[in-house]
């Protein structure tokens, strides 16, 4: 039960950051939804940091309750792949094909990069952990997914 309301609690904390950062997009997303995009990237980048800072393993090793409010709660509330997944049909539905696949280029491209060059920054303070997740839970859902 502690660990959900660490998720809850971390979860409240992102979704106030996600839309405190898109209200603040709004006058840039003319046609594509930046703010949108803009989170995207920096809770990839977040969750690779400090995923590979915090492993048991690593420079900065957290308890794993810690690691599931920052990764689970607040990256998980503030991230918005949601959100860009209805913008994307958006798009495509009002015929605005090209936009919507600029949309997905830039937000699916530039998350992998951005969750990558996390993970290399965090590695490097770290001592170049091997893995981001250390619980059997996440290996077990990571194999299901691949």
């Amino acid at each position: 039960m502690f660990q959900t309301l660490l998720v809850a609690l971390g979860g409240a904390i992102g979704s106030v950051g996600r839309y405190w950062l898109a209200m603040a997009a709004v006058s840039i997303s003319r046609n594509l939804p930046l703010g949108t995009i803009i989170i995207n990237i920096l809770g990839s980048f977040a969750i690779g940091f400090f995923g590979s800072l915090t492993l048991s393993h690593g420079r900065f090793p957290l308890p794993e309750s810690a690691r599931i409010f920052f990764m689970v709660g607040i990256c998980g509330g503030f991230t918005t792949f949601s959100s860009f997944s209805l913008q994307t049909l958006d798009l495509l539905r009002g015929g605005a094909v090209g936009r919507a696949m600029l949309n997905i280029s830039i937000s699916v491209v530039f998350c992998v990069l951005a969750v990558a060059a996390g993970y290399a920054l965090g590695s490097h303070f770290s001592g170049a952990p091997t893995q981001l997740s250390q619980s059997a839970t996440q290996n077990i859902i990571e194999e299901e997914a691949s």
